[in-house]
């Protein structure tokens, strides 16, 4: 079939040409539609199911939603494994298919699920799926800031509410709607919530619970309509609007009436604009900003969507008030940029040796020429063999391609051809007709056709076993080995096709058959060296042999990895510090540290994101922060010769002395990458299981000690399962027996006044904020006062009934 297709080349010289410049047209074209990226996405198919339950200690979590959710899961069609989060106040699941699972259809699978099982969770808690994204979504953050001076339009500066504000209602709903992007994702600042705060000891005095006024709300705050009329000849809609639409308003709500007059909201509360009770918080060179973050849709190219979302921010910064503005941080592109030319320059210089040597070897420039053109037209047919199997063009796939190899077969060939045309002149002393020159350049190639054939197929054959990968190492491995395989082939298919074509066209007139001064010196020296060999054959076969074991051996002592790390350019910092640690205080310690890091001439800036984001696809406690160190370039380094490692080392090293804190060092893709394949942050985890959590921490601590002995191991940490103070408030079920309590009563009370509960919104256009009723801070701070907290008896109990109880009995019977 080869000679054949051989055959009809020679014969069809111009429709072979012009076939060839098709596909390299072709090529040009799929060239603008190749998916770029730093790496290949190895994330495995997952869909993460959240639940947020306020108030849940983590082992409530744990039992009550966490276990109902992830053994509902069980039995899923392409199910791999399942694994969780037990948080406080919230709950992950992650659910890992089978590599090929349809990543929608799994969501469908899981959406099934989760309505059958709501039915066995706590009321009104709602688990929710995460973005459509892979570890390689996080691909865009910026901060919003005021500038320096920087006012609002009442003269007052801008706070932490009201850049959460523009986050949220100015710039995510225009970055959700840049195509590629799932969705957005914030932390940092305060929701802008408007509260009602009542005062235990009013509510006292007029008789009143956190109940009337939470009913009150309910009912003063609503729009309805009835239908419509008609009236001479004209139709009204009939609309009774009663929603409240300031402070103002709130305020003039009626709670309640005695002797006749009414009590109003700012009778027994204070009504302000409130923070919410926040899960986390972002900070900037040691100031606290608010942090977005763009999420991927899966399968997109992330140095597209960035750059999409790059202009688009542009946009958005153009409507934003006057003095704030959304400053990138951290923007993929810019490493793809890095990675992309890397592979560029590693190809161009590649390409510019081999076509070198062809000039300096073969003798002809004319031959050297076509030959050469095999290296661009067989890219262009592999990357529209990558576009239409969607292969992205990266560090590994294109920088695997080796272009001695790809022009192998196209050498041998025309290096014939041209020795074959040089003596088929010499013989006939005249040059050929231009029949007999397609004669000699089929029969030349004919005769190294197989040869030519076999070499590239053999390499071909090495590549094929990488093609049966699967998982991680499949996705990591796949994407090079198909296309050196895109590459070779195409080249073996030019070097039969075009390049017979066209030295029999193009290569006309006299043809030098002398060897060039290189290919003599070479000859010189390999042919004594051949001689020697000959005639030593034992001692040659013996020395190789040798050399083999020799090889071996050392091998042996040879360390191993699955990949070397990406140079990120980039440093990430994990953050820990001790369980427990609020977030107003982990705040403080990171703002310490994080003006320590800025003092490194070599660091540009730094950002941080502590806890848990609003969408939580990463959950972590307060005393858990991600700190990003973004580094200058190395040219601008006081010496652009020191290593990365070394001034992590020295970073390290001088961080250590920050008390509070401890670390880790690892790269943003790096980590997210770990985090979402395995549920840990690090390059190695030992994962323990069982039901007795104290004999877990134990067996944890002795496996702790064990590795840390490793040479070469670093970081070496114990996940923090437990340390969490908790504040229980223990209830008296006798004495609430006595008093007509229920339970679910005084738990109402302690949710509202404490957790605070939402009894509706408040509308801004079209913003919407919470209207909360909890208790004022300065009193849920203070353990004593929450000890006062007034709970309302049933109307059938009075403290007069208690005959036998005691004085203290009937005072907390008051209260």
């Amino acid at each position: 079939m080869v000679e054949r297709l051989l055959t009809f080349s020679i014969r069809n010289r111009w429709f072979v040409l012009l076939g060839t410049l098709a596909v390299a047209l072709l090529g040009v074209y799929n060239f603008q539609e190749l998916p770029i990226d730093a790496v290949p996405d190895i994330t495995n198919v997952q869909v993460q199911i959240n639940t947020e339950a306020a108030g849940f200690s983590p082992l409530e979590v744990e039992q009550r939603i966490t276990f109902p959710v992830e053994t509902a899961m069980a039995g899923l069609p392409e199910l791999d494994y399942t694994r969780s989060i037990s948080r406080y106040g919230l709950s992950q699941v992650t659910v890992v298919f089978h590599d090929g699972t349809d990543i929608y259809f799994a969501r469908q699978l899981i959406s099934e699920r989760i309505q059958e099982v709501k039915g066995n969770l706590p009321p009104g808690l709602e688990p929710a799926m995460g973005p459509v994204a892979t570890g390689l979504g996080e691909i865009f953050l910026w901060t919003v800031e005021p500038e320096p001076g920087a006012l609002r339009s009442d003269g007052q500066p801008y706070s932490q509410t009201d850049l959460r504000t523009i986050q949220d209602w100015i710039i995510r709903p225009q970055l959700r709607n840049v195509p590629g992007v799932a969705d957005v994702n914030t932390i940092g600042g305060y929701v802008k919530q408007f509260h009602v705060t009542p005062e235990p000891a009013k509510l006292i005095a007029y008789g009143l619970t956190f109940q009337d006024v939470l009913a009150a709300l309910g009912k003063n705050n609503s729009n309805v309509g009835a239908g419509y009329i008609e009236h001479s000849g004209q139709q009204y809609l009939i609309r009774a609007p009663g929603q409240v639409k300031n402070i103002e308003e709130i305020g003039r709500i009626v709670v309640g009436h005695r002797e006749g007059i009414p009590i109003y909201v700012t009778d027994v509360a204070e009504v302000l604009l409130g923070e919410e009770l926040r899960t986390g918080a972002a900070t900037q060179n040691g100031q606290e900003v608010v942090l977005g973050t763009v999420f991927m849709l899966m399968g997109e190219n992330s140095r597209t969507v960035s750059q999409r979302v790059a202009a688009k921010m542009a946009e958005v910064n153009e409507t934003l008030p006057d003095g704030v503005v959304a400053r990138t941080v951290y923007d993929r592109t810019n490493l793809v940029n890095a990675t992309i030319t890397t592979v560029r320059n590693n190809l161009l210089e590649g390409a510019a040796l081999v076509i070198v040597i062809l000039f300096l070897l073969l003798g002809n420039l004319r031959a050297a020429f076509l030959t050469a053109l095999v290296i661009p037209l067989s890219m262009l047919f592999t990357i529209t063999g990558m576009v239409s199997n969607k292969v992205s063009g990266n560090l590994l796939s294109l920088g695997a391609l080796d272009f001695g190899i790809i022009v192998d077969g196209a050498v041998i060939i025309t290096e014939n051809c041209i020795r074959c045309l040089g003596d088929e002149q010499h013989r006939r002393g005249r040059l050929l007709a231009r029949a007999e020159r397609f004669q000699v350049v089929l029969r030349s190639t004919r005769d190294v056709l197989r040869p030519s054939i076999f070499g590239t197929f053999i390499i071909m054959v090495v590549y094929l076993p990488i093609l049966t990968l699967t998982g991680i190492e499949g996705k990591m491995f796949r994407p090079m080995a198909f296309t050196v395989l895109m590459a070779l082939l195409g080249a073996m298919v030019l070097s039969v096709t075009f390049i017979p074509a066209a030295v029999a066209l193009f290569v006309t007139g006299r043809v030098a058959e002398r060897e060039n001064a290189i290919m003599r010196w070479a000859r010189k020296a390999y042919m004594p060296a051949l001689a020697f060999s000959l005639r030593h054959r034992v001692i040659m076969v013996a020395g190789a042999c040798l050399l083999v074991l020799a090889s071996g051996f050392v091998a042996t002592g040879m360390g191993s990895e699955f990949l070397p790390s990406l140079d990120e350019g980039d440093i990430l910092v994990h953050g820990l510090r001790i369980p427990g640690t609020s977030l107003t205080q982990a705040v403080e310690m990171q703002n310490v540290l994080e003006k320590r890091i800025r003092e490194f001439p070599e660091v540009s800036y730094v950002f941080a994101k502590i806890g848990t984001a609003e969408i939580a696809t990463d959950p972590m406690p307060p005393s858990v922060a991600d700190i990003y160190v973004m580094m200058k370039p190395r040219p601008q380094w006081p010496d652009p010769r020191r290593t990365k490692a070394d001034f992590i080392t020295h970073m390290e090293e001088e961080l250590r002395k920050i008390p509070g804190n401890n670390y880790e060092f690892i790269q943003p893709i790096q980590m997210r990458f770990n985090e979402l394949i395995a549920g840990v942050r690090g390059d190695v985890a030992v994962k323990v299981f069982g039901d007795d959590m104290e004999k877990l921490q134990e067996t944890g601590r002795r496996i702790e000690n064990v590795l840390e002995t490793i040479p070469g191991a670093s970081d070496v940490k114990l996940e923090q399962t437990t340390g969490l103070p908790v504040l229980t408030i223990q209830m008296d079920r006798r004495k609430m027996a006595r008093y007509g309590l229920n339970v679910s009563e005084v738990q109402d009370v302690i949710e509202i006044a404490i957790g605070g509960k939402s009894v509706n919104q408040v509308f801004e256009g079209d913003r919407r904020f919470d209207l909360i009723v909890r208790l004022p801070e300065y009193l849920r701070g203070n353990i004593e006062q929450l000890k006062r907290i007034p709970i309302a008896l049933p109307s059938t109990v009075s403290t007069a009934g208690f005959t036998g109880g005691s004085d203290r009995d009937r005072r907390e019977a008051s209260r």
